[in-house]
């Protein structure tokens, strides 16, 4: 979990690792926590960023330019590169990421779960980082209410952890809304994805996942910056208000109040829907 040592559990892990003969481990984070897992395993090279004095458990430190990487993918993908090799002034953009949908299990899931009566969004309320980065669960009820005033079906998708938001979400917007939290798995959730409008997102995992699906995404930043971790598609709307304290990139509101989420309403975010709603001739 973000945050926690763990340092048995990475041992553990580390140790598990270590028979399958790994060459080379690539420690995207820059804590030092995140670095023990590879050293346990005694990977050969372990190429990180230099930070909290991971030398100690790297063996392939390199110097983070943050001019020229100033997005977290493209950080992640300089340290693909070989050791060695100079950074391009800049670095060419990254390919969106593309995810393979299995069309048999889509159908098969809707049938299981009872959906696509309607045509679907997808709401997505959870945020493992922290409550800084989660639009608060009345704004996506809120908005779930008008989406299915609208003709739509709404699935809250999400990991077991989000059940209860998404039951909030259930019991709130009332009927037309299911909640999915938990009950597929990551697979599942990708080719449920495909068949939604648009996924209704935190900056979260499964916004990138929702992107990487081929759905419109609809995120919503609030300690976090849309430019350093962007939803890597064309089919994207972005709410942010750039408040003065944002992005703080805090786990929970060092002021308390928690405006830069608080003040993006469901009824703008509902608006900027329009050309993915029922009757419009390019939804």
């Amino acid at each position: 979990a973000h945050g926690e040592l763990a340092f048995t559990a990475r041992r553990t892990l580390g140790l598990a690792l270590r028979a399958a003969g790994y060459d080379r481990a690539i420690v995207l984070p820059r804590s030092f926590k995140s670095a023990l897992v590879p050293w346990f395993a005694r990977v050969p090279l372990r190429t990180g960023f230099a930070a909290e004095l991971r030398g100690l458990v790297l063996n392939d430190v390199r110097q983070l330019d943050r001019q020229i990487l100033d997005q977290t993918v493209k950080r992640f993908l300089a340290l693909g590169l070989p050791v060695g090799t100079a950074l391009p002034p800049p670095p060419p953009p990254p390919p969106p990421p593309v995810l393979r949908v299995d069309a048999a299990n889509r159908q098969a899931l809707l049938l299981r779960l009872g959906l696509g009566t309607r045509p679907a969004i997808a709401l997505m309320p959870g945020a493992a980082y922290g409550p800084a980065k989660q639009w608060p669960i009345g704004s996506f009820t809120a908005l779930a209410r008008r989406l299915t005033a609208d003709g739509l079906e709404v699935w809250v998708l999400g990991a077991a952890a989000e059940q209860p938001l998404g039951e909030q979400i259930r019991s709130g917007a009332g009927a037309h809304v299911f909640n999915l939290c938990g009950q597929t798995s990551l697979e599942d959730t990708v080719d449920l994805l495909s068949a939604t409008r648009a996924a209704v997102t935190n900056d979260s995992g499964l916004m990138h996942v929702a992107a990487a699906a081929g759905t419109h995404v609809v995120a919503v930043y609030g300690s976090s910056s849309p430019h350093f971790t962007p939803p890597l598609t064309a089919r994207r709307t972005i709410h942010y208000l750039g408040l003065d304290c944002s992005p703080c990139f805090k786990r929970e509101c060092p002021l308390g109040h928690l405006n830069c989420l608080r003040q993006i309403s469901p009824e703008s975010v509902h608006g900027e829907m329009a050309a993915l709603l029922p009757g419009n001739p390019e939804a």
